[in-house]
């Protein structure tokens, strides 16, 4: 007999992946309805709070279901959430065996879903396509075991690693072909990162390129000392995609009167431990979590950059690299920071993709553990 299952969860992780960016703090999910080596139903978790991957081949399936095999990229759910449990649907359907790609990462439910479906006599396969599913359900992994989002840095530099002169000049390192590149992968994170500097320096926007519906995009801006101007560009469309300003909690109590004008302009004010003079970024990202916020993208500089590496808080790197040389010991480097004391300790990325965007190099990869 000609085993299928890797060829059914295959197609359940492609159809995963249509909703990604949209589903957090949920993870990609998807699901196929098989019977008699025939495929009668599928779906996928497209936004958190609305049916679940498994509900929705289920309700396509309809009577179809007695007797088949459900194929589904994570271990069903087993408890009340947003939405009821589908292991209740599943028992309630007819299904005879389930195959599942990944147990549930969550503490909380790991393993429940699938000793209930045995309890009623349903059989379960796990572990199809594990590795393949895990990959791409990372963000999630991380913010569901650690209370921390997941975090990737891009950065856009001159092939000596720096983002401007000494001058401050700064447009336009890499080409117009890696900047569109850029701004098409913003749509894919819950919120994108920047420190005060860049702000005051670009007044950048800071918004995702596409029209994002059904999910928030979050604009945060790490600033100490409340710097940030309301009359900046970023606050221009904070009702679609508020923003949100990380302060020192001891520039909050002596600036209530910018934190209302802010918070008038659509602004969220998180007061945050501060070290040094810095904001303490562990104690910021646990509030981020907070607001369910599960994956970000850092696009600068190069103090915040550096400040996230040396905490070991990066989990991907991207990099648009330019074939142009700036030179010059005092023009700005991507990253900065503390940096590591010994080559032993430097990071590494693995999992190496390179693509070609005009004359430029892109790099991406997951920043190696130890």
């Amino acid at each position: 007999m000609v085993d299928n299952r890797n060829k059914y969860m295959d197609l359940a992780l492609r159809l995963s992946l249509k909703a990604k960016g949209l589903t957090s703090p949920n993870p990609l999910v998807g699901a196929v309805i098989v019977k008699v080596n025939k495929v009668i139903s599928t779906g996928f978790h497209r936004r958190a709070g609305s049916d679940h991957a498994e509900i929705i081949a289920l309700k396509k399936a309809g009577a179809k279901a007695q007797n088949a095999t459900l194929y589904v990229t994570l271990e069903p759910c087993s408890s009340f959430g947003r939405t009821p449990p589908c292991t209740q649907a599943i028992i309630k359907s007819g299904i005879k065996k389930v195959v599942v790609g990944m147990v549930d990462p969550n503490p909380e439910h790991r393993g429940k879903g699938i000793k209930i479906l045995n309890a009623h006599h349903i059989k379960t396969v796990c572990g199809v396509l594990e590795n393949d599913i895990r990959e791409i359900n990372q963000p999630f992994i991380k913010y569901i075991t650690g209370n921390i989002p997941y975090i990737t840095i891009k950065l856009a530099q001159s092939l000596d690693g720096k983002i401007a002169l000494k001058s401050g000049e700064s447009k336009w390192i890499t080409s117009a072909e890696s900047r569109r590149a850029a701004h098409e992968i913003r749509s894919s994170f819950d919120a994108i990162m920047v420190g005060i500097n860049t702000v005051l320096k670009d007044n950048p926007l800071l918004s995702p390129c596409k029209n994002i519906k059904d999910k928030k995009f979050y604009k945060i801006v790490l600033d100490t000392n409340l710097k940030i101007k309301q009359s900046m560009r970023i606050f221009s469309d904070a009702k679609r995609f508020p923003v949100i300003v990380a302060a020192a909690k001891n520039s909050i109590i002596k600036k209530s009167n910018v934190i209302r004008h802010l918070v008038k302009k659509g602004a969220i004010v998180l007061g945050v431990e501060a070290r040094n003079g810095l904001l303490d970024i562990k104690d910021l990202l646990k509030k981020l979590t907070q607001l369910e916020i599960m994956n970000i993208l850092v696009e600068g500089g190069g103090r915040v950059i550096g400040s996230l590496l040396d905490e070991g808080l990066v989990d991907y790197a991207m990099f648009f690299i330019a074939p142009t040389i700036i030179g010059g010991k005092d023009s700005v480097l991507s990253i900065q920071g503390k940096g590591v004391e010994r080559i032993l300790d430097a990071k590494k990325i693995g999992d190496i993709k390179i693509k070609r965007f005009g004359e430029d190099l892109f790099l991406e990869g997951r920043i190696k553990r130890y």
